[in-house]
Parts: C-alpha cells; sequence; structure tokens
C-alpha cells in the first residue's frame, strides 16, 4: 500500500481529529431517550418518558445492561487495564473495521483513546427527530430500539442479517442512533456531531445529511466525553465496502487508510473476512499501519503475524470456529494455543456460550523479523 505524502522538513501539519464538531445537546438527548435513560434537565423527551411504552423500555434495557455490568464488563475492563493500557495504546487511534455501530467493545477495552475511527457496510443514517419519534406506536418502535442492540448485550456481537433487517431504513436509517445509544449508556455524554465524508485526497470534510444506501464513505463525527474524568473523545463511524473489488474504485478510501499511522485496530465477528482473499487489501493495510491488534479468531489468519516482528500474545483457548464458518479452522493457531495461552475471564466473540473464547494480542517489534510470530 502506498503510503500518503509525509511533510517536508520544517512543515507542520494539521491535526483534523483534534478539530471539534459544533457543540449541540440534540444527540445526547435523543441517545438517552432511545437508551432508556432519563433526560437531563431541559430534555425535550420529558413528557414521552411519562409513557408506560418508555417506562416499559426503560425497565427492560435497564435489566438487560444490569446484567452484563454485573457480569461480563468487570471482567473485560479488568483485561484493558493490565493488557490495553500502554501509553503507546491509549495515545493511538483506535480503528475498528468491520465494526457495524459496536461503539460498545471498541469504548471498553479503548477508554482512554483520544479518536475512534469505525468502519463497517451499514450506511451511517442520520438522528432520529423528536417528532420523528412521537408519531405513530411508541411501544412498537420502542421495541424494535431494544431489538438493534439485544444480540450485543446477549452475544457480544451484532448479527450482520439482523443489521441487514434493522439499519436500513426499518428501524433506523443507519448507525448514528444505535452508536449514540451504545455511548449513553456506557458512561458517555455526546457533545456534538456532524456529518462528514473522505474527499479525493482521503480528508474527512463536511457534507450534509442527505441519506443513500448506496453512497460509499459518508460518515458521521461524534464529539463526546467520559462522565467518570470529563476527557474528551471523538468518534467517526463511516460506511465502507472493504472487499477489494469495492475499494480499488475507492481512492478517497485508500488515501485516508495510507495516512494511518501506529493506529490500534481492533476485530470481532467479521464473518472471518479477512481470511478470504478478496478482503486482502484491508488485511494488508491493517497489518502495514497497526502498531497493535486486537482480535478474535475471525480476524487476521495466525499465519499473517509469523515473519512480520510481531510479538503475540494468546488469551482463551481455540479449537476451531463456531457453526458454519468451522471449515476456516487454522491448524497453526490452534497448536500456538496449545503450546501457551493466557486465561480469558469473560466470553466474547461467535459461539459466545456454546465455544471457547479466545482474543489474540499482537503487538508489533522493532526487532527483525525471526520467520515466526514471537508469543510472550
Amino acid at each position: 500500500m502506498t503510503n500518503a505524502p509525509q511533510p517536508s522538513a520544517g512543515e507542520t501539519t494539521h491535526d483534523r481529529y483534534s478539530d471539534p464538531t459544533p457543540r449541540s445537546r440534540d444527540a445526547n438527548d435523543v441517545a438517552r431517550f432511545l437508551a432508556g435513560l432519563p433526560g437531563t434537565e431541559g430534555s425535550p423527551f420529558v413528557e414521552l418518558e411519562k409513557t408506560e411504552a418508555w417506562k416499559l423500555h426503560r425497565g427492560e434495557l435497564d435489566h438487560a445492561w444490569d446484567v452484563i455490568e454485573k457480569s461480563t464488563m468487570p471482567a473485560m475492563r479488568q483485561f484493558q487495564a493490565s493488557e490495553l493500557s500502554a501509553p503507546s495504546i491509549e495515545k493511538s487511534v483506535a480503528f475498528y473495521p468491520f465494526s457495524g455501530p459496536d461503539a460498545l467493545m471498541l469504548t471498553v477495552f479503548f477508554p482512554k483513546n483520544p479518536t475512534y475511527v469505525m468502519v463497517a457496510l451499514e450506511p451511517a443514517g442520520t438522528l432520529p427527530s423528536l417528532k420523528q419519534l412521537s408519531r405513530g406506536d411508541l411501544n412498537t418502535k420502542l421495541a424494535a430500539v431494544r431489538s438493534t442492540v439485544s444480540s450485543e448485550l446477549h452475544k457480544s456481537f451484532f448479527v450482520t442479517r439482523e443489521m441487514d433487517r434493522q439499519f436500513r431504513g426499518q428501524v433506523t436509517d443507519g448507525l448514528f442512533a444505535p452508536i449514540a445509544n451504545l455511548l449513553v449508556r456506557t458512561g458517555h455524554t455526546i457533545l456534538g456531531y456532524k456529518y462528514v465524508r473522505f474527499n479525493e485526497k482521503g480528508e474527512i470534510v463536511d457534507r450534509g445529511p442527505e441519506v443513500s444506501t448506496k453512497a460509499s464513505d459518508k460518515g458521521v463525527e461524534i464529539d463526546f466525553s467520559t462522565d467518570a474524568d470529563h476527557s474528551v473523545h471523538k468518534l467517526l463511524y463511516f460506511s465502507v465496502n472493504l472487499a477489494n473489488d469495492h475499494m480499488e474504485k475507492n481512492p478517497a478510501f485508500l488515501a485516508y487508510l495510507a495516512s494511518l499511522r501506529d493506529v490500534s485496530t481492533y476485530f470481532k465477528a467479521t464473518s472471518y473476512m479477512t481470511h478470504q482473499d478478496l478482503f486482502s487489501m484491508i488485511r494488508n493495510g491493517v497489518l502495514e499501519h497497526s502498531q497493535t491488534i486486537l482480535q478474535d479468531d475471525s480476524g487476521i489468519p495466525y499465519k499473517f503475524f509469523a515473519g512480520g516482528g510481531w510479538h503475540v500474545t494468546l488469551f482463551g483457548g481455540y479449537s476451531r470456529p463456531y457453526g458454519s464458518f468451522r471449515w476456516l479452522e487454522q491448524p497453526d493457531l490452534r497448536k500456538a494455543y496449545d503450546t501457551d495461552a493466557r486465561p480469558l475471564a469473560f466470553r466474547i466473540g461467535y459461539g459466545f456460550s456454546k465455544a471457547p473464547s479466545n482474543l489474540l494480542l499482537a503487538t508489533k517489534s522493532a526487532a527483525p523479523p525471526t520467520g515466526k510470530a514471537e508469543q510472550r
């Protein structure tokens, strides 16, 4: 992959990620209503919160979140503190290809990173308004909203076929609403947002809020703060088809990918896309531009970490992929797990409670390649 042009001596570059979005409470108000959280003072949703439909919605979501907050999240946060708290990771851009709207896992594993970039096939969508949410049967609408986060809360991942039925105009017109929903439920306040895209140079620029499921590279940029420490972060989501035949016709995204430097990349429940040659361009781009990769076995095949100067640590257990993906088993990964793996105190990824969960943490080494992935 061709690297982006570097600044000449004495030339300074502008950090696009440091530019704040226009400040507005709108997204935070909508997100709290959809997430079953009471609005803050002055919320326009105060009357809708008095309805039986919303009270039921709040109760259902409170219960679902209470379960994972007690059973899963403490172990995940401990894993983050012990394995992902190096300054080089926490200061990097956290990059999440094939993400869907999964802001939950991204901010749990990378809570202090200043910038998050999520990329997936689903449209970015728009922010629903009070008027839109007030029309029709509220109980039906809120039940549909609960369905959009159900698989994430109960299985740890979004199911592709469910997203196809939910995020293309059926429940929402894209991922903005579920991303915002997950952000506020995980202890964040949305400060502002805007609609963005890539220009021909791969730079992030403003756009209008128009929606088209056929349009590529459209995105949304969200600024939010962490309630616990008031730190400010930026999350960007872009709708991009990551298959080679589409990326070859998308010089804007290729230029953006080439501009990334020393990112921390996360893969989970990817349908094993990067195991296929059809997705070799995003796989190679991640290997070239990442300093750290955290993934389950649906991420980059283990063989690609051999000979590339990577330190690899394995967590959990591995036998073969679950269900319809079982034909993609990796004998070399199974051998590595049989040789040396650390415990994993939580379930994550495909199979969830029906198959061993696993995570691979790879950190790029400055040492010369040894011909195999170094394990620690």
